[in-house]
């Protein structure tokens, strides 16, 4: 069996560089996880998982560790476009319920914008599976005011890095994760 993440963290960065690969190594500095061997996985927030601060988790990660992320980066060389990565995050009320997470990029969403689309990715599939009804055609406050109601999704929330392309045509690279960590004890 593999391991389960018993906490993650949110983190975002943006990196700029003449060469594209450059560009993203700057954006996982920035979002101080470049120094981790990084497995990117899909989307399950297991049960029982918490939410730590970045300094909580960091604390418990040595350079050159693989580490588990759901991430996702975007990147353009084209001056002054505006993009964006997200990671959603939808986390049951029942708390040995699994939960999700979701991942977005865009180019032209502000942080706002990108953010909240992440979250109602993640939400719209937690509540696929607890049987929460919802209109997909009506809008993501709406149907948040829904997930409220049902008491069966107690929170969401995203971590979002938008940037503008560099003016002078520099790779311009976002990154967004939750980043996996076992606690010592957990």
């Amino acid at each position: 069996m593999g391991p389960i993440g018993k906490a993650i963290f949110l983190t975002k960065g943006v990196g700029k560089h003449r060469e594209k690969l450059t560009s993203f190594e700057l954006a996982l500095r920035d979002a101080r996880i470049a120094e981790f061997n990084l497995v990117r996985v899909s989307s399950i927030f297991p049960p029982g998982c918490k939410v730590i601060s970045i300094q909580e988790g960091l604390t418990n990660l040595k350079p050159g560790q693989v580490v588990y992320a759901v991430m996702y980066d975007n990147a353009t060389n084209e001056p002054h476009r505006l993009l964006a990565a997200s990671v959603g995050l939808a986390i049951p009320a029942d708390r040995n319920q699994y939960g999700y997470l979701s991942e977005h990029k865009s180019f032209g969403q502000t942080d706002e914008k990108a953010g909240d689309y992440a979250e109602d990715l993640a939400a719209t599939m937690l509540a696929t599976i607890l049987g929460v009804e919802f209109d997909p055609n009506v809008s993501y406050d709406e149907r948040k005011d829904v997930w409220r109601m049902s008491d069966k999704i107690v929170t969401t929330r995203n971590v979002t890095q938008s940037a503008i392309g560099d003016r002078d045509g520099l790779w311009t690279t976002v990154v967004a994760a939750a980043v996996f960590v076992d606690l010592p004890g957990a």
